[in-house]
């Protein structure tokens, strides 16, 4: 069982900038983010492999970006320029396949969430 451990969530100001942090227990080849507003369904974010090679969803391209350590089987996101409409609670995902999917069900481990919340 891969247990992944969230941090650096809080409160920004729009236009901000927030770096979460997620330690996994094991390496894991795929480890994204998702979010999920109050109401609404949990979202792809980003994802990254254990290459490096990375995909983003276009709502935050060019704003965030998502990185790991594989040293310290931890994978970030640094989130930049950051709007109202990112306020969410955050989770870090993990599985040891290769996830092409940005379908929540298709990856295996979760974190408990963190939240963000971005004032206007």
């Amino acid at each position: 069982q891969v247990q992944l451990v969230e941090s650096g969530g809080g409160l920004v100001q729009a236009g901000g900038s927030l770096r979460l942090s997620c330690a996994s227990s094991e390496r894991t080849f795929t480890m994204g983010w998702f979010r999920q507003a109050p109401g609404k369904e949990r979202d792809f974010v980003a994802r990254i492999y254990l290459t490096g090679s990375t995909f983003y969803a276009d709502s935050v391209k060019g704003r965030f970006t998502i990185s790991r350590d594989n040293a310290k089987n931890t994978v970030y996101l640094q989130m930049n320029s950051m709007k109202f409409e990112d306020t969410a609670v955050y989770y870090c995902a993990a599985d040891r396949g290769v996830v092409f999917s940005t379908v929540p069900a298709r990856f295996e481990y979760w974190g408990q969430g963190t939240q963000v919340t971005v004032s206007s």
